[in-house]
């Protein structure tokens, strides 16, 4: 990896709140965000648990990725955290807390249009501190069973996500595939706005374990033969673009900008992970050295 330039870190000009119902508990959950000061990264705070239940997004407090992003360990952990974490990273936002009165965000529409909105809102303000934008030399590549995902080197200054999607010739979801260059724009309209998404049969499923109790078809994508049930997608390949919003969420973890076009098939959050415990793995050690040599 290499360090190929900086830009000027961001927080947000001013408080801001945004509730709702969270998808796993079911419980009513506040969420709000304040600004913070440089180098500070995104903290969670449990409000529930005290002032001093913090959570750093790093990506070594991920604790969990079966079907979302869980940072911390009972009883100070948050689960479902790739939707905040896509908003401020797609903004650019460097450094914020996020309060959280519950061990989740509010599901809202189970995009990530609301926390942009929210933070939109509230405004930015540019902090006097360097943020780091690092890329590749060469591509960095992960196979895991039928699964891949890809960074490559950055050919022009910026992140472009591919996402193909293809459950099978079976699945009520078809195969699709998109492409996004991300920046604050493009991400507010064409990423952000996209839902979470499963199949009836997964729907049936997790009721039954009793998750998603106040969940109902028309706070989520939820895919029947004929397609979403009760429901319009807001794009043609709306769960394509949301998984390109679940990987965005991810690769904030490694605390700096990366630069390059990240192309996956078949991937969810285990494997965005590994690809930022890889690339922050490399990170150190190249640090380490320019140190020295200084």
């Amino acid at each position: 990896m290499k360090r190929i330039q900086d830009r000027w870190q961001q927080t947000i000009a001013s408080p801001v709140a945004v509730e709702g119902t969270g998808f796993v508990t079911g419980k009513h959950v506040h969420l709000r965000f304040r600004p913070a000061p440089i180098n500070t990264g995104i903290v969670f705070v449990r409000t529930d648990l005290g002032p001093h239940a913090c959570i750093s997004a790093r990506i070594d407090n991920v604790t969990g990725t079966a079907r979302r992003t869980t940072l911390g360990r009972p009883p100070i952990e948050v689960g479902l955290v790739e939707h905040v974490l896509a908003a401020l990273s797609g903004l650019r936002i460097d450094n914020c807390y996020v309060d959280v009165d519950a061990p989740e965000p509010p599901g809202v529409d189970g995009s990530a249009r609301a926390y942009v909105d929210a933070l939109q809102h509230a405004g930015i303000d540019m902090q006097n501190a360097p943020r780091p934008v690092w890329t590749v030399d060469c591509p960095v590549t992960l196979l895991i069973q039928d699964a891949a995902i890809t960074l490559h080197p950055a050919e022009k200054p910026e992140l472009r996500i591919s996402y193909l999607l293809d459950y099978g010739p079976d699945s009520s979801i078809p195969w699709q595939i998109s492409t996004q260059v991300i920046t604050p724009g493009e991400f507010a309209c064409q990423v952000a706005p996209c839902r979470t998404f499963v199949t009836e049969e997964e729907a049936i499923m997790l009721r039954s374990q009793g998750l998603g109790s106040r969940t109902t078809v028309s706070d989520l994508l939820v895919y029947g033969r004929r397609g979403p049930i009760q429901n319009k997608e807001r794009f043609g390949n709306e769960p394509a673009r949301h998984k390109i919003l679940d990987i965005l969420g991810d690769l904030s973890l490694i605390g700096c900008d990366l630069r390059g076009h990240i192309v996956a098939y078949r991937t969810g959050h285990p494997h965005n992970i590994q690809l930022v415990k890889t690339l922050s793995m490399q990170m150190p050690m190249i640090v380490a050295r320019q140190r020295r040599a200084a």
